[in-house]
């Protein structure tokens, strides 16, 4: 018996699914050149991180092949597991917190803070499960309420060590024996050899079809869903309700859309360059993929159960020269209105965290900081607490959600007012996107800077925080900055990389078109 043999069978006391590990070199490997071997599947994915707009993270997460699928909408859940699909009639979180509390897995410190468990997204209309709240007129894109990904095998691209983390995990059966610990040990350890076989095959790289990455790509016409007056005149309808005292605050936004055929991830591999953020993944769940680079965290709990959450609200464009971009930095932190809807969502934030941590343990560990990434410059917080004995992620998480800076305050009145003005669900758009680990940790990340492909288009989605001066001229072009880096990843892609055969390069409904011409 060997000695990672014997260390298996001494947790399986206690835990039913145990990491394994094997280790490569990885000098000469890239994150994205690895992903390649798996992106063909029907299901993977690719999570990765910037830390302060300049440095990679340690730790970059591959994986496919999911043992179980979760995902379901309007009351309706769909369970696959070993070839069978089972479909429930309960509420999505409840359902994911059975599945997942069936699992007891040690944390290791010599390994990542991830060694396998769910991964996916969930939408924004989630909380309609928990509270009183009005569906949204219309649901065009027809995305899941939650959608999950199990998987008990992950490759991790460790970036300090320049080397790879193939991580199996062994699931113990019920009052299992000596043996069948053994014969459930050598199936991990028989997967995880097939996979660094798998990854040691020769990939092709696809070759480019232009020579350089282009700095302004010209973006054409771009579709919304609302025309720039539809936007205005509910920013004016929100005003009113803020006069009213219905609410302090309300993220108002709009959905861009463009068809094309471009590879999803070469708008990745383009995107990660021309906009590194906190929080980057590339999820592909069977017709839908979905990509981005969100700067902000929704919830995040470690193994130590200390919770977090990170409001980002207050925006500039980046300036043309340093000179430029500190005045507008210094311009940000002084304007009087940035600095209330920031402070407003604090108080929200430190609420949330409050709701789930011990007494007296919430702290706000960072206020009011400058953030930089590509084309706009942040206000940034961050709210931090120790989770309560009774109380587990999925608490912390539910008390999150959706965050304040995509919804408003008081939240539940903000997000009434939503669903009136904005016609269309708004899908993947404003939830959550992340992990939620065997072990018991969490990293998710607000659905914003999201790129969702389905159906031969690309969706952005962007909003605004709208509160009593609001200027609707102002609010509108705030949704536009936003947008502006993940539309120029789409058309940066096409050029390098070519659109695949059958691509139309055409829009439909010009009523709805935002020209480049006019303000992109």
């Amino acid at each position: 018996m060997t000695n990672e043999l014997q260390q298996v069978t001494k947790l399986a006391d206690q835990y039913n699914i145990i990491p394994i590990v094997r280790y490569m070199l990885a000098d000469t490997e890239t994150p994205i050149r690895l992903f390649q071997h798996f992106a063909k599947e029907q299901h993977a994915f690719l999570l990765e991180s910037v830390e302060g707009g300049v440095k990679w993270a340690r730790y970059s997460f591959i994986g496919t092949d999911p043992f179980m699928m979760l995902y379901g909408k309007n009351g309706k859940m769909v369970l696959e597991h070993n070839g069978e699909t089972k479909v429930f009639d309960e509420k999505p979180i409840e359902l994911l917190k059975a599945q997942l509390r069936g699992f007891r897995s040690p944390s290791l410190p010599e390994l990542p803070p991830f060694t396998g468990g769910a991964i996916g997204y969930f939408g924004y209309d989630l909380l309609q499960y928990y509270e009183n709240l009005p569906a949204h007129r219309i649901d065009d894109l027809q995305m899941n309420d939650l959608q999950f990904m199990f998987c008990d095998q992950v490759i991790v691209f460790d970036h300090f060590k320049q080397q790879l983390q193939i991580i199996g995990n062994v699931h113990i059966p019920h009052a299992a024996t000596n043996a069948d610990i053994e014969k459930a040990y050598n199936r991990a350890l028989a997967k995880i050899e097939a996979t660094i076989e798998r990854v040691q095959q020769p990939i092709t790289v696809p070759a480019t079809a232009g020579s350089s990455i282009p700095t302004d790509p010209e973006l054409g016409d771009v579709q919304s869903n609302l025309t720039k007056e539809q936007f205005i005149s509910n920013v004016e309808q929100a005003k009113e309700y803020i006069r009213s005292g219905d609410i302090f605050q309300v993220v108002l936004s709009q959905r861009f859309s463009i068809e094309t055929e471009v590879d999803p991830l070469h708008v990745y591999r383009v995107l990660r360059t021309m906009n590194p953020s906190p929080y980057m993944y590339y999820l592909k769940m069977g017709d839908e993929v979905i990509v981005g680079t969100s700067p902000e965290a929704l919830v995040k709990v470690d193994g130590n159960r200390k919770v977090e959450t990170r409001p980002i609200a207050g925006t500039r464009p980046r300036g043309k020269t340093p000179e430029e971009d500190k005045a507008l930095e210094v311009e940000l932190l002084a304007d009087e209105k940035e600095r209330a809807e920031h402070l407003m969502l604090v108080d929200l934030g430190r609420n949330d965290i409050g709701r789930v941590s011990e007494f007296g343990s919430v702290r706000c560990d960072a206020y009011m900081e400058i953030e930089r990434y590509s084309h706009v410059m942040h206000i940034v917080s961050n709210v931090s607490g120790k989770l309560r004995e009774d109380k587990d992620f999925f608490d912390a998480f539910l008390s999150c959600l959706p965050a304040g800076t995509v919804s408003g305050a008081p939240k539940l009145r903000a997000m009434e007012i939503i669903a009136e003005l904005e016609n269309e669900a708004r899908g993947a758009y404003a939830g959550a996107i992340g992990y939620l680990g065997f072990g018991g940790s969490l990293d998710t990340c607000i659905t914003i800077r999201t790129i969702v492909f389905k159906n031969g288009k690309a969706y952005i989605q962007s909003g605004a925080g709208i509160v009593w001066d609001s200027v609707p001229e102002s609010e509108y072009m705030e949704t536009v900055n936003k947008a502006k880096a993940s539309l120029k990843a789409i058309r940066a892609a096409e050029a390098i990389f070519g659109q695949r055969k059958g691509s139309t390069g055409q829009a439909v409904n010009t009523d709805y078109y935002v020209t480049s011409g006019e303000v992109l």
